[in-house]
Parts: structure tokens; C-alpha cells; sequence
């Protein structure tokens, strides 16, 4: 599935005065990260928000909001959002904050051990 570029473009300019982004292609959508941690992506036209399992079923009571599914599965703590729900510049700058606020409060992964020959 293709991403929308316009809607990427948006999310571009609300993440340019952060530092320590970045973006990565998963699966056929565009992925945010800061910090290195997902925060927010697009998907076809729908916006993906993580907001942690917490905020989870909460979050799906808001209009235009849904589950994220991959390969069928629902995704615990990530959603999607359609258009109608982030069409004005406000609305989408409070959902990208979301994903923000949560990805920065993810602890970081121990680094890997790598085995011993």
C-alpha cells in the first residue's frame, strides 16, 4: 500500500523543528521516528499514532479513529486515524504530538549483546 505524500509532507513540517528524526518505509507506509522510537506514520490516506496500550481504548472512542491492523492483526497502542479526523492543521499537529509524547517516553532497549565465539 502506497502512503500519501501530501500527508507525509505535513507530518514533515510538524516534525522539522524536533531533532533526531527520522523516517523509514515499513511495510508499503512511511514511519516517523524520534529518538528512534515509531511515533507516528502514514498508511494510504490514514494517519498511524502510536499511543501505547494505556491510551489504547480510549483513543478508539474518538471520532475517525480505528485499530491498526497488520496482516490482519490489530496492533495494541498504535491506530489510524482517516483524514476527516486530521484535515485541519491543529488537529493533526495534537495527533503527531501524541505519538510523540508516548515515543519519548518509551525506555530504551538495552544494546544487543553480541555472542561470544
Amino acid at each position: 500500500m502506497a502512503y500519501d505524500e501530501a500527508t507525509a509532507e505535513r507530518v514533515r513540517r510538524i516534525l522539522a523543528r524536533r531533532a533526531h528524526v527520522s523516517e523509514r518505509k515499513m511495510m508499503g507506509a512511511l514511519v516517523f521516528m524520534v529518538n528512534g522510537r515509531m511515533c507516528c506514520g502514514v498508511s494510504g490516506t490514514a494517519l498511524m499514532i502510536r499511543v501505547g496500550p494505556e491510551a489504547h481504548e480510549r483513543t478508539l472512542a474518538r471520532p475517525h479513529v480505528r485499530p491498526m491492523e497488520i496482516g490482519g492483526r490489530r496492533t495494541r497502542g498504535f491506530v489510524r486515524i482517516d483524514p476527516a479526523g486530521y484535515r485541519a492543521a491543529g488537529a493533526l499537529a495534537r495527533w503527531v504530538q501524541q505519538g510523540i509524547d508516548f515515543a519519548t517516553k518509551v525506555p530504551a532497549k538495552p544494546a544487543a549483546r553480541k555472542a561470544q565465539r
